[in-house]
Order: structure tokens, then C-alpha cells, then sequence
């Protein structure tokens, strides 16, 4: 049998492609970033061409880096940032405006207004989701309002919607096609059908035809189309396994029981519980999806989100200029033994859960004359911890489940500093794995499932190794004391950029 997934983990800010093996191995790997727009203060574009441009470049060449040959190749996974919104032209692939990202905030008003209308508690019932610009629906419908001519070409089927892996799938296969758990956060599908919701699409004057058609995370969905630029060698290959990245990444670090919970710190940080067959619904502001369907079983999450989390180191480095590298800020931050009473509330494009404030914007507070730099790095950190603290305490008392332990991923899970401060706010302890590739491992283990890779969900438990484990330190009344801070910090964010 072929022994090799290539997964296609397309990011906020990378296009990676990474090959792994039937033992989750990953033998070969290339990552190029592409470049982030941002046309006013809390807009983030991307360009279309370059996801997909840079996704092929690292399929490409790291299929040529590994010395395999195609019939080594039993699938291609995708997982994927997910809600970012492209629209396209069925006949030409042209998209018809730049895709609006995750993190856009230029929809708050259309939020808004379902809010006024009412359409929060039915968007609830029936999505998972609450009204807010983070979903893709109020992206499609900006896109249709403000380009000329766009809904009336909707209307006729000339044009496409996709997140991102549908743009991906199409591009790769000519199938326009959904995975369930990115459907899941368009804030237009049915989590309890399992299918697009009419009334949403209705009150929205989104044209249903031009959503793609919702399958499960593992299946094929086509193969690689001949003639494309830099993976000819990779015609036939099928294209068999997709989730939202944050699901892939749940999937991948083995959380198949209900209870058990990730997050991963990338760009974001994405906080997901499995709660198996049930979709219970949050009172603290969480938001429930679908985790995975496979098989025929569907598998929900409830799941919370920090907007700003790797981003913020980011800001750090290239528009403050306080580190070369990211490294450095952890460098500088055990410098010091505390933040001096800093707090960072880094809500550069508001606050998700469970705040969901969109006029949240980023503050700095508790400065004195004997802040520097290193204590401003040190709070970021911390800040980020905190927020993701505020996560596991709205999800335990919305599931009544109590953590035993958080694993945890992505690229700022290799701090040692922030893992361990973590573990003592949260009082819990956290389990950092031997790979943080797990978004594209989960991907890869979707698309192996299909391919006969792999047999059972339970089969990728095998796969995961712990590197490290994290046991809290602090006391718990200190971890008490610094999060009634934190929460004072939040409060002087919030609604800072509504109109008065």
C-alpha cells in the first residue's frame, strides 16, 4: 500500500505542505509566508492568488524535497485558516475581490444589526455561532454590497464562495466542495442538519447556489487535475481528507474523547473540548462546531478564540522593534520576576470569546516610569495565558467537565516561559508534544483514514508522544489575584473604538 499523506496546512500567514509517513513522521516539509493587507484600521485582506500560489509552491517543492515518487503517495490532506471568505467566477477562477481574513472587523456593523433584529438566539440554536464579523457570512454578504453587480451574478451561479480549503479543493480538482467542519463556521450551517440554513442566507441576501456542496472530513473528493504548474508529477493523486484547521489540530493531538481539550497557539489562540455526539450550547460565550465527521459520526466541539495571540509577538518584533526574534521575547521576559503590574491586552482586532467585543481595541496598562522592555514582553506572554485561562474556565462550566489536563501546539507552545506560567493560571497541568505539527498531522490522519491508511480515529492516540509536561507552581490565591488584574486590564479595552 502507499505509505505517504502530503498535508496542505494553509495559515494566516504560511502556505506548508508537509509529507508524513504511516507513522506520523513527517519526512519532508516546505513553508512559504505571503503577504497580509490592511487597507484601513481593523480590515486584514489576503490575496487569493497568493494562497493559493504559495500552497502549490510548497507542495511542490516539498514532494521534490522528500526523493519520493508519486505512487508513494496515498492522499492529500487539507486543513486550513478558517471563515477568511473568497468569492470567485465559476468560469474563469478569477476571484472577484481579496479574501477577507478571519480577523477582519469591518463587518461589525452587519453584525450589529442582526443583533438589533433579534437573530441572535435562532444564529445560536442553529449554527453554534453568535452574530459577530469573525464568521464568513457577513464577509459574503460586504463582498456582494460592495462589488458592482455581484449578488445579480450570484443569483445566476456565476459566481463561487469558499473558505479557504474550498478554494484549495477547486484549484486542485475542480470540485467545489466543503468539508463539514469548515461549513461549521460560516455562521450559515445547520450543525444539527448538517446542512446550509435557508433563513440565515435569506435575511443575509445570500444566493444559496453559490455555496459548495458539504462533505464529510474523509472522503475523496477528486483527484489532482492535470496541467498545474509545479505538481504535474502529482496528477491523479486524491485529494481525501480536509477540516478547519483548528479541528485538525483537536484530531491531531489525540483528543477523541469527550472532554478532552487542546489549544494552539498560532497567530490566534483556539481553545477546543470534544463533546463527542452532543452540541450543547454555551452560556458563557463559547461557540460550538463540528469537530469531524467520519464515517457517518459526527463529532462537535465547543470551542473558544483569542483573536490576537502569535500576533502580538509579532507586533513586538515588527512594528515596535523590542526583539529581532521571537525567541527574544522569551529571552527578555525571564528577566525579570514579574511584569512590574504590567498587563498587555493585545484585542488589535477586538476580543472573541468570551467577550465577543468587537470595539475591543489593544491596551497597555499599569506603565510606570520603571517599565521596560522586558516587562512589556513578559506581559504579552502572560497576556496570552490569561486569555486563554478565561477559555478553559468558561468551557468547564459550560460542559460541567473538569480538565485534566490541556494539550497543547502551534509555533508559541515552544516557549517554555509561557507554557509554565499556563500551567500555574490555569492550575492545570499542560502537555506539550514531542511534534506541534499536529494541525497537518490531522489533516494527514483525515486523508490517510480515507486513502486505508489508517483504520480508526483511535489509531492516531498511537501517533502522539508527550515532550513535555507542565505541573503549576504558582499558588493558587497568586493565580487568583493576577486574573482579577487581568480582568480590570480587559475591562479598559473593552468598547474602546464604538462611536459615542
Amino acid at each position: 500500500m502507499n505509505g505517504y499523506i502530503i498535508a496542505l496546512d494553509q495559515g494566516t500567514t504560511t502556505s506548508r505542505a508537509i509529507i508524513f509517513d504511516a507513522s506520523g513522521n513527517a519526512v519532508s516539509m516546505a513553508q512559504y509566508p505571503f503577504t497580509q493587507h490592511y487597507p484601513k484600521p481593523g480590515w486584514v485582506e489576503h490575496d487569493p492568488m497568493d494562497i493559493l500560489s504559495t500552497q502549490l509552491h510548497a507542495l511542490g517543492a516539498a514532494f521534490e524535497k522528500s526523493g519520493l515518487s508519486p505512487t508513494d503517495i496515498a492522499g492529500i490532506g487539507i486543513t486550513n485558516q478558517r471563515e477568511t471568505t473568497i468569492l470567485w467566477e465559476k468560469s474563469t477562477g478569477k476571484p472577484i475581490y481579496n479574501a477577507i481574513v478571519w480577523q477582519c472587523r469591518r463587518t461589525s456593523d452587519i453584525s450589529d444589526r442582526l443583533v438589533e433584529d433579534g437573530m441572535t438566539d435562532y444564529i445560536r440554536k442553529t449554527t453554534g455561532l453568535l452574530p459577530d464579523p469573525y464568521f464568513s457570512a457577513t464577509k459574503i454578504k460586504w463582498i456582494l454590497d460592495q462589488i458592482p453587480g455581484a449578488r445579480a451574478r450570484a443569483e445566476k451561479g456565476e459566481l463561487l464562495f469558499g473558505t479557504v480549503d474550498t478554494w484549495l479543493i477547486w484549484n486542485l480538482t475542480g470540485k467545489h466542495v466543503t468539508d463539514v467542519s469548515n461549513a461549521s463556521r460560516t455562521m450559515l450551517f445547520d450543525i444539527n442538519k448538517l446542512s446550509w440554513d435557508s433563513d440565515i442566507c435569506r435575511r443575509l441576501g445570500i444566493p444559496m447556489q453559490m455555496l459548495p456542496q458539504v462533505v464529510s472530513n474523509a472522503e475523496v473528493y477528486g483527484h489532482v487535475v492535470s496541467g498545474i504548474p509545479g505538481i504535474q508529477r502529482l496528477e491523479g493523486i486524491p485529494v481525501c481528507g480536509a477540516a478547519g484547521d483548528q479541528q485538525a489540530a483537536l484530531l491531531g493531538q489525540g483528543c477523541i474523547l469527550p472532554g478532552q481539550a487542546k489549544n494552539t497557539y498560532g497567530t490566534g489562540c483556539f481553545t477546543l473540548m470534544n463533546t463527542g455526539e452532543t452540541s450543547p450550547r454555551s452560556s458563557g460565550g463559547l461557540v460550538t462546531s463540528v469537530a469531524w465527521q467520519i464515517k457517518g459520526k459526527t463529532c462537535y466541539a465547543m470551542e473558544g478564540s483569542v483573536f490576537n495571540a502569535g500576533s502580538s509577538i509579532q507586533w513586538l518584533r515588527d512594528e515596535l522593534g523590542l526583539i529581532s526574534t521571537a525567541h527574544e521575547c522569551d529571552v527578555l521576559a525571564e528577566t525579570v520576576p514579574n511584569t512590574g503590574g504590567v498587563y498587555v491586552v493585545s484585542a488589535f482586532t477586538g476580543l472573541g470569546a468570551p467577550w465577543w467585543d468587537s470595539y475591543a481595541r489593544g491596551t497597555i496598562t499599569g506603565i510606570t516610569r520603571g517599565t521596560g522592555r522586558a516587562h512589556i514582553c513578559r506581559a504579552v506572554l502572560e497576556g496570552i495565558a490569561y486569555q486563554v485561562a478565561d477559555l478553559l474556565v468558561a468551557m468547564e462550566k459550560d460542559t460541567g467537565t473538569q480538565l485534566d489536563v490541556l494539550r497543547v501546539d502551534g509555533g508559541a507552545s515552544v516557549s517554555d516561559f509561557m507554557m509554565q506560567f499556563q500551567a500555574d493560571v490555569l492550575q492545570k497541568p499542560i502537555d506539550r508534544p514531542s511534534s506541534v505539527e499536529t494541525t497537518a498531522l490531522g489533516a494527514a490522519f483525515l486523508a490517510g483514514l480515507s486513502a486505508g491508511l489508517w483504520k480508526d480515529p483511535a489509531d492516531i492516540i498511537s501517533l502522539r508522544q508527550t515532550q513535555r509536561r507542565f505541573e503549576p507552581q504558582m499558588d493558587a490565591k497568586e493565580a487568583a489575584k493576577l486574573l482579577k488584574d487581568w480582568h480590570k486590564a480587559v475591562g479598559r479595552s473593552c468598547g474602546w473604538a464604538r462611536e459615542d
